[in-house]
């Protein structure tokens, strides 16, 4: 009798047991595939523990995706970009060789993506045409699987402002399979899916190559891109939807732009600083500070020379004589152009000049990165590029990625004021001892790669840092936006209901 009394116990205990299992086996199965869970994600999380924890993070980083501020810090975005794994680029001016990355990647997901860009379609005499790119009859775009089909940029000093170039090609390969980059930005066909709209105008070379009158003309080529640009944006509906604050617009010579600039202020703006801007057209809290493209060649760093095996104390050479804040090259080379272990002198691009400086770089422990017409100048990268400690006399100079990047890790600031007292600089220098400097030109080492331009770009090169330097602006900017909309919506849903 005991026996029999026990049967329906065991198997009431395995009914329920296989009851309970099967409950959980399902609630898993309905929540993989269904996103409005009926179960809190917290909830969730406890029940799952680390089995699933692929799917959890998955949909929390969704949902930050699609709503930047639900989250100060976004873990989608990469606030110490100095660290993880990255492709090594090519020891070439910028990295320009391009082939040996092209076909082999795995097309970007949207919802990967830090930064959707919407591009617009504008014509070639707007890019790629003012390099001599001529395609197709209706062909907007040059072919990006193939290197040889890819215009090469202007040579010379043209190719410090060449970011325009390589941020519009990044776009055009973000949606490619047969180029590997990383998935930071990827361009979306539909603007209302937009994080930022994305202006392609190479304004830069614009202004170097066509800002001065041809024949009997009598507007340049330059004056007449950027009044067909304004007339085009502000004709569109993607720009009225919120006066052109979504947009972001590449300036980063100082002299493009200057004919639209202040009726497009009002864009995100790509700069190399705010030297001749008006603050309420320019400033840091909208627009971003982009590096400058070297022009010397990179060192790589089994190459680089230590600090014994650098003859030369402080090096600079350039323009001396120049206006505004670049006065004080001249005073410091009255100080300096005499001394036994410094290099101060003229020089230019032009010939060999450019290789001359950079091994006159590489061969230096500090180079000078003074202020000149504007607070910032390509010398600073090429400072970067050569292992040289830069040191930097420019009191109002704004610096690329700052927010990200520690520059006293790497370089010397010296106020201007304290620079041209006679002997302050170089007493300063010659005291920072050799363990100092060999922090500061290893750290340069880690972080050079950060100021790299090339195609396709590489995870954590100037074109990825760019691109997650406007995904940081973006909050900020909705904020402004939703702000300011606050009334104009209520206003709208009010003449809907009176309707």
């Amino acid at each position: 009798m005991l026996e029999k009394s026990k049967l329906p116990s065991r198997f009431l205990f395995s009914l329920v047991t296989i009851s309970t299992f099967l409950l959980i086996l399902s609630s898993v199965f309905l929540l993989q595939f269904n996103h409005g869970s009926f179960l809190p994600r917290s909830v969730f999380k406890l029940i799952l523990l680390n089995g699933t924890s692929v799917y959890f993070n998955s949909n929390v980083k969704s949902e930050q995706m699609q709503n930047p501020l639900l989250s100060d810090k976004p873990s989608h975005i990469d606030f110490n970009p100095t660290k993880g794994n990255r492709v090594p680029c090519a020891n070439s001016n910028s990295g320009r060789e391009m082939g040996s990355r092209l076909g082999g990647g795995r097309p970007c997901d949207s919802n990967d993506a830090v930064l959707k860009v919407y591009m617009y379609d504008l014509p070639p005499q707007f890019h790629f045409g003012l390099l001599g790119w001529k395609g197709r009859e209706n062909q907007t775009w040059p072919s990006i699987n193939n290197p040889n089909h890819i215009p090469a940029y202007a040579d010379g000093l043209n190719l410090q402002h060449s970011m325009e170039y390589w941020l519009t090609l990044d776009l055009l390969s973000s949606n490619s399979p047969k180029v590997a980059r990383p998935c930071s930005a990827i361009r979306v066909k539909n603007h209302s899916e937009a994080d930022i709209v994305f202006v392609p105008f190479f304004s830069s070379l614009s202004y170097n190559r066509h800002s001065k009158l041809q024949g009997n003309a009598k507007v340049s080529v330059n004056k007449m891109l950027q009044d067909k640009l304004l007339q085009f944006l502000t004709g569109r509906d993607e720009w009225r939807r919120h006066g052109g604050k979504d947009h972001l617009i590449v300036a980063h010579h100082p002299n493009c732009m200057l004919d639209a600039r202040k009726k497009l202020g009002s864009a995100m703006l790509l700069l190399a600083d705010f030297g001749r801007y008006p603050m309420e057209i320019a400033n840091l809290q909208k627009d971003i500070i982009g590096p400058y493209n070297h022009v010397v060649r990179t060192i790589p760093s089994d190459e680089s020379a230590s600090y014994d095996k650098r003859p030369i104390l402080i090096y600079f050479q350039g323009a001396i004589y120049r206006k505004d804040g670049g006065v004080i090259r001249q005073e410091l080379y009255y100080l300096l152009k005499d001394e036994k272990d410094v290099h101060f002198t003229f020089g230019t691009a032009q010939g060999n000049g450019v290789n001359v400086a950079g091994q006159g770089m590489a061969s230096s422990k500090f180079c000078l990165n003074i202020a000149g017409d504007t607070p910032s100048s390509n010398r600073l990268f090429d400072a970067i590029a050569s292992h040289c400690v830069p040191v930097i006399i420019s009191d109002d100079i704004e610096l690329p990625f700052e927010d990200v990047l520690d520059y006293s890790e790497f370089c010397v600031f010296v106020n201007s004021s304290d620079a041209v007292k006679k002997g302050y600089l170089l007493n300063f220098l010659r005291g920072i001892e050799k363990d100092q400097w060999t922090r500061m030109w290893d750290r340069l080492k880690e972080i050079v790669h950060h100021f790299e331009y090339q195609y396709p770009s590489q995870p954590d090169d100037a074109v990825d840092m760019i691109w997650k330097a406007v995904s940081r602006k973006i909050s900020s900017r909705r904020v402004e936006i939703f702000r300011q909309n606050r009334y104009h919506r209520s206003q709208l849903l009010l003449t809907s209901e009176n309707y």
